[in-house]
């Protein structure tokens, strides 16, 4: 079953039914701590609890890491950017992991930034080393993902899409909120990866709502290719992909074959304007809630609960 662990400023947790039971770890990374596992066993056994809610939570994973993204690869979200989810293909980009932050922490949005997006995703911790050329499949992919934690890949839209390049609009402080819980896994929990649900609500509204079934690319598959070109170690961050229901969506048709034959600077200029009215991009003092769970609650990586502040 399933370890869910908890980090404050000083200290790291196992949260069980009747607490957090603190892990007796010298461990100051998640790499260090997953590297002590028996310490975080001991702490399942732990009697002596305090009241999560009394936990000032901090992002477990900790920076510097990797933090390497899957790009469009929910079958929803790809519709929703205009594309055919038959044709994507298996694509990644990076993110600073200075941008990671708290699970409460405010997201704090850059004053010359206009067009601020949400994206609920499920982060894999890696828990073992993948040199490039490591073998990886269906048989050893659960041996190197460690633990699951929520993120959200918040976004400038107005940054990310004239520039034609994500790692600035995805990279700015407090962009990757993380937890609050490092799901740390045992054998056979990995299988259930497909029946997670990932959830966002904004102000209690239901914004993204959808199952791994919508997933295109596995962990399995990402790994499996990253391993050709990228270096991952224990403690780096994989984001698998939204599914749709974004404040972003791609333009009707007609409007965007206008678009193309357009110079670059009236296309951008026409499509941000339209963009400015839609009332789904995040404002100050929204709450935006994410959860991700299966639906029988065997797997559940918490609540995070977050609060937008626009920069002066």
């Amino acid at each position: 079953m399933s370890i869910s662990v908890l980090r404050t400023s000083d200290a790291w947790w196992v949260q069980l039914s009747s607490g957090a039971s603190k892990i007796d770890t010298s461990a100051t990374t998640t790499a260090e701590l997953l590297a002590d596992r028996p310490a975080i066993d001991a702490a399942t056994r732990g009697t002596d609890t305090v009241d999560v809610e009394t936990l000032d939570l901090i992002s477990p994973v900790t920076a510097p890491c990797r933090v390497v993204a899957q790009m469009t690869n929910y079958r929803s979200h790809v519709k929703d950017s205009g594309m055919n989810p038959e044709t994507v293909p298996l694509t990644f980009f990076r993110k600073a992991s200075g941008s990671i932050s708290g699970p409460a922490d405010d997201i704090v949005k850059p004053a010359h930034v206009q067009l601020l997006d949400y994206e609920v995703e499920i982060g894999l911790v890696i828990g073992t080393s993948l040199p490039v050329g490591t073998t990886v499949d269906d048989a050893t992919a659960a041996h190197h993902v460690a633990a699951l934690v929520i993120t959200n890949d918040v976004s400038a839209r107005d940054v990310q899409l004239p520039k034609t390049q994500f790692y600035e609009a995805k990279s700015y402080p407090t962009f990757t909120p993380v937890g609050p819980v490092l799901l740390v896994l045992e054998d056979g929990d990995f299988d259930r990866f497909e029946q997670l649900r990932l959830m966002l609500r904004v102000n209690g509204e239901v914004r993204q709502n959808s199952t791994v079934h919508d997933m295109i690319y596995r962990p399995t598959e990402a790994l499996k290719v990253l391993s050709g070109f990228q270096r991952l170690d224990p403690g780096d961050l994989v984001l698998t992909g939204t599914p749709g229901g974004t404040a972003l969506k791609a333009p009707p048709k007609p409007i965007e074959i206008i678009g193309s034959l357009l110079p670059p600077a009236v296309k951008w200029k026409a499509f941000f304007k339209r963009q400015a009215g839609n009332p789904k991009y995040l404002k100050d003092s929204d709450i935006v809630e994410l959860n991700i769970a299966t639906d029988d609650g065997m797997l559940d990586l918490g609540i995070q609960r977050t609060t937008v502040r626009y920069a002066q």
